[in-house]
């Protein structure tokens, strides 16, 4: 065969396989069907166990080896997954209609905006986006009924916290009704013809700066210039049409603006991620079949041992905790509240009788949102099950 005859059939091959793949996420939309209807997990782990042990068996005889099979296995469970949570918490709560007003951070091309498209394109037909320049401004277009939902940047794990994010939570009226995680890839990105060794000036977002502050360390005489997001960077780039300013964003970002990368992995962590969350003025219900989170907020006083009998409530009825986030009272001097992520639903007793009892032993809580845990461990075979 020709090349252009081989590259032909690998293009037949890669649509056939879209196709298939379009035909597996709707069979697995009709089982997420089948198990509410039933009152089922829609994780059976089991299940999933056994089809990936199988599916390496099949493949050995094929000539592909195991960890091939298992890596695209995952990335298709993770799919199903939560294509069936959607389904169910849509039907649910009676949110899938055909559009959805969203308002994030940024505009086209920031990392939250491609965030938004990833959480929300299982939820709706259309999304309309609301681009804004703070965080406050994401808040207000919910809570005054301009946008359906927010989207809000919360930790990172080169970061961590978003403080301003946390503080934000403690006073809005907005409910906690979804999360995801995102991973974030940094580059260097400059117009068509700007060269490393001639960068005088950075754009980026201060987040951004903080998670590629060791890479910046290496840059000699280069001008720090603080965005509020990664889009704004990527305009003031394109704008100035200037090789000696660059922008640090996303590679796909960058190309909606015409910008080319300078360099790539960027971030002081391989493993660069970020947590969103999803809130609304009313609060979700969340399936028993589904795996659920619920965030609160406490102040526990400044008498000793105060948060450690907290944290034994949760202990004694059996509640995992997830995260445990300080902040600071503001007018109250070296008081704190706490943020606190629980593997538990609000509709649960254990999650009910742990808030009574908090309520008594604490002088403040306040839940923020019980939503469902985006959390999808991948499937493990062990080398004696292979």
């Amino acid at each position: 065969m020709e090349l252009d005859d081989i590259r032909q059939a690998i293009s037949n091959t890669d649509q056939q396989l879209l196709q298939l793949l379009a035909k597996r996420r709707e069979l697995a939309l009709k089982v997420a069907e089948a198990k509410l209807s039933q009152n089922k997990p829609i994780r059976d782990q089991k299940r999933e166990q056994t089809l990936l042990l199988s599916l390496i068996a099949q493949g050995k005889e094929l000539g592909i080896d195991a960890q091939y099979v298992t890596r695209i296995y995952h990335v298709i469970i993770e799919d199903s997954v939560l294509q069936q949570q959607a389904k169910v918490q849509g039907q649910l709560n009676g949110e899938n209609g055909p559009s959805v007003r969203v308002a994030f951070l940024g505009g086209q091309g920031s990392y939250s905006y491609w965030a938004t498209q990833k959480y929300f394109t299982r939820r709706a037909e259309r999304i309309i986006e609301l681009g804004c320049d703070s965080f406050n401004e994401i808040v207000q277009a919910v809570e005054t009924g301009h946008a359906d939902y927010a989207l809000l940047p919360i930790e990172n794990t080169s970061s961590g916290s978003i403080n301003e994010v946390f503080d934000l939570l403690q006073h809005t009226r907005l409910s906690i009704v979804g999360e995801l995680t995102h991973p974030i890839a940094h580059c260097l990105l400059g117009i068509a013809g700007a060269e490393l060794s001639k960068v005088r000036q950075v754009c980026a977002h201060p987040q951004v700066i903080a998670q590629c502050s060791q890479y910046l360390l290496g840059l000699s005489n280069v001008k720090i210039d603080y965005c509020d997001s990664s889009s704004a960077a990527f305009t003031k780039v394109k704008a100035l049409q200037d090789p000696t300013v660059i922008a640090i964003g996303g590679e796909e970002g960058g190309q909606l603006y015409g910008l080319e990368v300078l360099a790539r992995d960027l971030a002081n962590q391989k493993d660069n991620v970020s947590r969103f969350i999803v809130v609304a003025r009313k609060q979700v219900v969340v399936a028993k079949a589904i795996p659920a989170k619920t965030t609160f907020i406490m102040y526990t006083g400044q008498q000793p041992g105060a948060l450690v009998e907290a944290l034994l409530v949760l202990k004694q009825h059996g509640i995992s905790m997830a995260k445990l986030e300080s902040r600071p009272i503001p007018g109250n001097p070296w008081e704190e509240m706490f943020y606190v992520d629980v593997f538990a639903n609000l509709a649960d007793y254990a999650m009910t009788r742990a808030l009574e009892e908090l309520n008594n032993i604490t002088k403040f809580v306040k839940v923020l949102g019980c939503y469902p845990s985006e959390d999808i461990e991948p499937t493990q075979v062990s080398n004696n099950q292979l």
